[in-house]
């Protein structure tokens, strides 16, 4: 796992600015630091291409450490060259079919080299028979291409920034938007984040600066004048859609590859545990293989919000060795801040400051560590996924309401969720539009349109929406970041796509035991009782509502110097009526804040 900034072009003469920008992802990858700053032809003398490339790689070793496995990868017998972020799960099978081919290698076991010469010989094609989670650019210099390409679920991020005399690319936006100086906030995009929380794919916060989307190639010609020649998805979740019979032997089957396979490593392996039906179903896997697993948990001084009794029963169970780590209120301030910093994009969900803390904590000894995420997703285990397959309109309720609902003092979901359109029911649970009327901000954009998936298998409907928005736009960023910001590189087996196929072909309903996880709560019930199956998912959260109104004029400070035009008296009421719903609004707006405030200090 690894973190990457370059740029081509006609001329380059901010080397300096690209290097103090690479700075800024080199959380990404500490243990080493290399670039290239040359003209292609000179790297590959037959290209004829005299173009600039200047990238800077930092490289987080977990698979192959030796130098044979550095970034950036050339290949002088096939004229081209790589920059990667992420693991090839299924790199040695690829690279022994290669071998049988009569490829060679210059490493041992890269699975870098395995991605550069596949590309080179069996070209975009290749990207189907991998297995992992990646961000990779891909100069071809036969053809005179390059290639930016993401990983089906979106769990590395690849940004881009293109005219017709300059590509630049980086795994940060931060980084890109100080090394091309454009820090113009995009005005659409600042509406999308105060709606939903996060800043939805292709766009970002920022003007011209793009993010890949998941599964999706971008291809450029830099022949002469650099050309944005297509863009494709080269794996889309709808074409799995099947109606088959589901058996759990080959759902145990995918699972347990799926968990064995990102144990693919060179360094130890740690899991994250919280105590819930994902995270304790990856552990019972690994512990029929694995011995001394090292487990971590975040618990709370909070009671509310605690759940160290039942991750506690897990490493119990289960003989792991156990490290917690407890979230003090009285201490929270600097470390919110700190979580917050780390982010490369604005991104308000709170849960954010626990995932920042337990990958701190991990990572003090392990490099890599294993996840649940993608469990909720994959198997029906949100409480509005679960709504959305009962969906019942009353469109009476939702519409008398909603005309007299005051907009402070809520989403309003409670009533929106039975709108006679199931689209606009679904949409209540991520959009709220009634904050942006507090703003007095219009959006152009509509959850409905870009993820609301109209299949007309309702239960495949809402797995395909869950995966196009909140796993793709929202957890993976979250998982990402967190991590990364802490050197650690998080696998979650649930979201393999090999896993996600399966489930999407077989026959769904509210009895198959795809549904409210059933078929792992089964897998459970032989070492834990009801009351630990059974309990309300509580997920990565802290007392946020607390944190708010107990620090309300530091908050205010902060929201104040937000160098935007948003009227400060309009949220007063805010403060005043003291909601979960309007934390979560007043967090979005710090998170803004302090974001967008790092700029200012550069």
């Amino acid at each position: 796992m690894c973190g990457f900034i370059g740029k081509i072009s006609d001329k380059i003469d901010n080397f300096e600015i690209y290097k103090e920008s690479n700075e800024v992802i080199s959380c990404r990858g500490p243990d080493e630091t290399k670039h290239i700053f040359q003209k292609i032809d000179k790297i590959f003398p037959d290209s004829k291409n005299n173009k600039n490339i200047l990238a800077f790689f930092n490289r987080l070793s977990i698979i192959d450490l030796s130098n044979q496995a550095s970034q950036p990868m050339v290949s002088d017998e096939y004229k081209n060259l790589i920059l990667f972020n992420g693991e090839i799960y299924n790199h040695r099978q690829l690279r022994k079919e290669m071998e049988s081919n009569g490829i060679k290698f210059k490493s041992s076991h890269s699975d870098t080299e395995t991605l550069l010469n596949g590309l080179s010989i069996y070209g975009l094609d290749f990207i189907n028979k991998i297995e992992g989670q990646f961000a990779i650019t891909f100069l071809d210099s036969t053809k005179n291409k390059v290639y930016l390409i993401r990983d089906r679920v979106g769990q590395k991020p690849l940004f881009y920034k293109f005219n017709s005399y300059n590509l630049s690319f980086s795994s940060g936006l931060r980084p890109l938007a100080l090394s091309e100086n454009q820090i113009n906030i995009n005005e659409n995009s600042l509406v999308d984040y105060l709606d939903y929380g996060v800043v939805p794919s292709p766009n970002t916060i920022f003007k011209d600066i793009y993010k890949v989307q998941p599964a999706e190639i971008i291809q450029f010609d830099i022949s002469n004048e650099i050309k944005l020649e297509r863009k494709y998805k080269y794996w889309e979740i709808e074409n799995y859609i099947e109606n088959e019979v589901f058996k759990e032997d080959i759902f145990f089957d995918k699972f347990s590859n799926a968990v064995s396979k990102r144990l693919e490593a060179d360094v130890p392996i740690a899991t994250l545990s919280s105590g819930g039906i994902d995270s304790s179903s990856i552990i019972k896997n690994l512990s029929h293989t694995q011995k001394n697993l090292s487990t971590f948990s975040v618990g709370y001084s909070d009671p509310k919000y605690d759940e160290s009794e039942w991750f506690l029963k897990v490493s119990e169970k289960y003989g792991t060795n156990q490290t917690n780590s407890i979230i003090e209120f009285k201490n929270l301030d600097r470390k919110l801040k700190e979580s917050i910093e780390s982010f490369d994009e604005p991104y308000s969900d709170p849960s954010t400051l626990p995932s920042y803390l337990i990958s701190k904590e991990i990572s003090q000894n392990y490099k890599v560590a294993i996840s649940g995420d993608g469990g909720d997703e994959l198997l029906f285990g949100y409480k509005r996924s679960k709504y959305m397959s009962r969906y019942k309109p009353k469109k009476y309720i939702s519409n008398s309401l909603e005309k007299v609902y005051p907009k402070f003092l809520g989403t309003g979901n409670n009533f929106k969720k039975y709108n006679s359109e199931k689209i606009n029911a679904y949409a209540s649970f991520f959009s709220d539009k009634n904050f942006l009327d507090i703003l007095n901000l219009n959006s152009n954009h509509t959850f409905e349109k870009s993820f609301f998936s109209k299949h007309t298998d309702k239960f495949k409907s809402i797995m395909i929406t869950e995966y196009k928005f909140f796993l793709s736009e929202m957890m993976m960023l979250k998982v990402d970041t967190t991590s990364m910001a802490n050197s650690l590189e998080v696998r979650s087996p649930f979201v393999d796509h090999k896993l996600i196929e399966f489930v999407l072909g077989s026959k769904i309903d509210d009895n198959s035991p795809i549904y409210n996880k059933s078929i792992l709560k089964k897998y459970l019930s032989y070492d834990f009782d009801q009351d630990f199956l059974t309990r309300d998912k509580m997920g990565f959260v802290f007392n946020l509502e607390k944190w708010i109104y107990e620090n309300s004029n530091d908050v205010k400070d902060v929201i104040r110097g937000i160098n935007l035009d948003i009227n400060f008296s309009r949220i007063q009421n805010l403060f005043r009526f003291k909601s979960r719903i309007n934390a979560q609004r007043l967090w979005k707006l710090y998170f803004l804040a302090i974001y967008l405030s790092w700029f200012d200090n550069r």
